[in-house]
């Protein structure tokens, strides 16, 4: 027990026996003196104490009524209680009604009651012992839930900021960097995915290519910071001359690529006549030098119930474009994908 001496408060209702237990118990406990239920229940709201001893036969208040008293309000306190008279009621009564820890008699022998009283401090100890280690682990395992809770926090955070970069990785791997449209890549997935449903639900499809007509000569003139703003102020025209279900994406150098469904042969005309002219109304420039673009394209058109394939397709709509560049350029030509190109004229 170490240098700690256990409080322990006497109670009884007789003063020698109150004088002489302290002097008997003081080098051993920090001895309390009470003479009636009432004192010592003061002494209780005063301090803590660790031990009680009490005598059962005292006025208005018994030792075993006290004791229950002491056990409902001050749980922690190992409770004693000592008497004269060794009935076997009295014995039952405090053991029922006040939990005492042990039933003395007296008179007492000071070897027997300090022995007794060592055993009541000793449990006193390892109850306490016992809630401060369930007070520490207590802690500790709401200190581990709190690392827990903080750490997956971390985690959700890392993974949500790990999902958000992924995205943005992907986004730019499917993105041209110069005008911002989906790239190749991007539009051959495109592609592949109007393919697949349109074999759910068959319908038209056009694919075209849009060519930018002696773009050479526009970088020469205007190197590549110059051929650089026409392909992005382009790009900007062509999705203005789209419908919303349309897709656009840059395929390579001054190529764009055009996915349009639902779109039949008359369709894709006026499609692609709309996007030819836009583009030859529209006022490029640089460095307010203003820039002439005009564009040739090449169409492939599956009318519905149609099967057709992208590589197909795309392979038609190049015949197209190779087409409408022999042909004058600045003009737009349809292929439909049931019949070979070269079998068609201008």
């Amino acid at each position: 027990m170490g240098k700690y001496k256990c409080s322990l408060l006497v109670v009884d209702d007789e003063p020698y026996i109150l004088s002489t237990l302290a002097t008997l118990l003081t080098p051993e406990f920090e001895v309390l003196t009470a003479d009636s239920a009432a004192t010592a229940k003061q002494l209780f709201a005063e301090r803590d104490i660790d031990l009680v001893l009490t005598d059962q036969k005292m006025p208005r208040v018994t030792g075993v009524q006290f004791l229950e008293w002491v056990r409902e309000h001050h749980p922690k306190t190992v409770r004693l209680l000592m008497t004269g008279f060794a009935e076997l009621e009295e014995a039952v009564e405090a053991i029922n009604r006040g939990q005492v820890f042990r039933y003395l008699f007296k008179p007492w022998r000071p070897e027997e009651l300090i022995g007794t009283l060592h055993d009541a401090a000793r449990t006193h100890f390892l109850e306490r012992s016992h809630e401060q280690l369930l007070q520490e682990l207590r802690q500790l395992n709401a200190e581990l839930e709190n690392r827990v809770a903080q750490r997956t926090r971390e985690l959700e955070e890392a993974n949500h900021e790990l999902k958000q970069k992924n995205k943005m990785l992907e986004k730019l791997a499917l993105t041209d960097p110069l005008t911002s449209l989906p790239n190749r890549r991007a539009m051959d997935r495109l592609a592949e995915r109007e393919l697949r449903r349109r074999e759910r639900s068959p319908g038209a499809l056009a694919v075209g290519l849009v060519d930018v007509d002696h773009f050479k000569e526009i970088n020469e003139r205007y190197l590549l910071p110059g051929g650089d703003k026409v392909l992005v102020d382009l790009g900007k025209a062509l999705l203005g001359s789209l419908r919303t279900v349309d897709l656009l994406g840059r395929i390579g150098g001054e190529e764009f690529l055009v996915i349009a469904p639902e779109t039949t042969m008359e369709g894709a005309v006026v499609l692609g006549e709309r996007i030819r002219t836009t583009i030859e109304k529209t006022g490029f420039s640089y460095n307010d030098e203003p820039i002439s673009v005009r564009v040739s394209l090449g169409f492939a058109v599956a009318d519905a119930g149609v099967t057709a394939y992208y590589e197909q397709m795309k392979h038609i709509a190049a015949a197209a474009l190779a087409e409408a560049k022999i042909t004058g350029r600045n003009r737009c030509v349809f292929f439909p994908v049931t019949r070979h190109p070269f079998e068609q004229a201008g």
